[in-house]
């Protein structure tokens, strides 16, 4: 698809050229913002196994996300933010999912559990 213009690349497609065009410039952190956020489900998981894969490799990223399975699988430190505050942080992404400290982070990460 390299003769293809933007409109007609799917969202995960664009998605994906950005992630590539930033890592052009050798970041020493990449910057990911809600990078699932406009994309349909179905191009969701494709967005983030590239992440996954740039992880694995050892690059340096600050992600923000709702993305709370891939933040579990992917992050080896977290930071809860509200209104632009730290309202938590963990050095132990499995503590924090599985016993957060503060009663907001225990609420938002409830929010997510429909058992």
């Amino acid at each position: 698809r390299k003769d293809d213009y933007p409109r007609q690349l799917s969202g995960g497609q664009k998605q994906r050229v950005a992630i590539v065009r930033a890592l052009c410039m050798h970041p020493e952190i990449l910057l990911l913002d809600e990078i699932t956020a406009a994309l349909d489900p179905e191009m969701v998981r494709e967005v983030l196994e590239v992440v996954l894969s740039l992880a694995r490799a050892g690059s340096t990223m600050v992600i923000v996300t709702h993305e709370m399975n891939f933040a579990r699988a992917i992050a080896n430190r977290i930071l809860f933010i509200e209104n632009g505050a730290v309202v938590e942080q963990s050095d132990d992404p499995k503590a924090f999912f599985a016993h957060p400290r503060t009663d907001r982070a225990k609420a938002f990460l409830n929010s997510f559990d429909y058992e």
